[in-house]
């Protein structure tokens, strides 16, 4: 029925009816004719986004479309050649292929445990753009969790919410608007984000906003601060903690010359210790930036202020408990890994 509406349509086409853009390209009139057809009532019907991008591409003057994915086809080549597009586009028909495809709603069902170097330092374009894409689908995620659960559209439901923790270290180089919301509405799906970064400079080098760097910063219920070097980073916290009465001691001397000889004495002295309170913040950037290694300062539980000290490996020799290097703690988990086939029959 289509076919014979853009047929139809076809006929009736001249040069001058299609729009100026397209004029002297090769197949411009089917072309035409073809999109005139899918904007009818009937094909509306065929709805498809991906046909529907690519009608725009038609419809959108070539040397303005060029202009407006000039700057992403440097980045898309990156994404869909080599080593990157075998892992983030893999084939699905290659049963030569072992390694194992899974989603997000897959590995949180199974409670599983998800390491994903973005490797920021070699290519940061990659790390951002991958790192942006996989925020962007646990936000999607975390929609359908806290609209439908975690176990919908399966014969077996258990209650209860799972909780998803999410550890990004050098958080930074990953985020953009699509980290705000995760952060933000998340916790209704069980979402627990603890990020990691150096300075808050870098996260509004980031976003390039004030406002936004605001937004991401409160909302974080807990602030764990180790040494820091910039002094604004270290108003983050002392700037939440309010001012104590101390006491303090002054001590005041003084004398007085006696002009009355016959007195006996020449001059009479005082001495005394007088004992106030003054006002002082509870913790100064100053002291935060002088922290010594493996110290900090948290606010948990409502803004609760504590003092961490961290115990430091040191390296000798005679420690037993001290795995020799990170490859024999990765050997010894692989090891004693269990897997999760039957992750539906556990209870929980």
């Amino acid at each position: 029925m289509l076919l014979e509406h853009i047929n139809q349509i076809l006929g009736k086409l001249k040069e001058k009816d299609i729009p100026r853009n397209m004029q002297g390209q090769p197949d411009a009139l089917r072309l035409w004719a073809m999109e005139m057809t899918l904007s009818s009532a009937a094909g509306k019907q065929l709805y498809d986004p991906i046909l529907d991008g690519l009608r725009s591409a038609v419809r959108y003057d070539r040397t303005y479309f060029d202009k407006i994915v000039a700057s992403l086809l440097p980045l898309l080549e990156k994404l869909t050649t080599g080593k990157i597009a075998e892992l983030l586009s893999p084939d699905y028909l290659n049963m030569a292929d072992l390694r194992p495809i899974f989603d997000w709603e897959q590995v949180i069902r199974k409670n599983g445990i998800v390491y994903i170097g973005l490797d920021a330092l070699s290519d940061s374009d990659v790390a951002s753009a991958v790192g942006n894409s996989m925020f962007a689908d646990l936000v999607s995620v975390a929609g359908q969790i806290y609209k439908y659960g975690m176990n919908a559209g399966l014969p077996v439901r258990h209650d209860g919410k799972l909780a998803i923790n999410l550890h990004c270290d050098e958080f930074n180089e990953l985020m953009g608007d699509e980290f705000i919301p995760l952060i933000n509405k998340g916790g209704g799906a069980g979402m627990q984000v603890t990020a990691y970064t150096q300075t808050s400079s870098d996260i509004e080098a980031r976003i390039g906003s004030p406002a936004k760097t605001a937004q991401v910063i409160g909302n974080f219920n807990t602030l764990i601060m180790l040494r820091v070097r910039d002094n604004r980073t270290a108003e983050l916290l002392t700037s939440q903690l309010p001012e104590v009465e101390i006491y303090s001691k002054t001590l005041v001397s003084g004398h007085s010359d006696i002009a009355d000889v016959e007195q006996g004495q020449d001059f009479t002295s005082s001495t005394q210790d007088r004992v106030g309170t003054v006002k002082t913040p509870l913790v100064t950037p100053a002291e935060m930036i002088n922290l010594p290694k493996g110290q900090a300062f948290a606010l948990l539980e409502g803004g609760q202020l504590w003092k961490i000290r961290m115990p430091l490996p040191t390296g000798d020799d005679d420690d037993a408990l001290m795995p020799a290097s990170l490859q024999n703690i990765a050997e010894h988990m692989r090891r004693h890994y269990r897997t999760s086939e039957n992750w539906w029959e556990e209870k929980g």
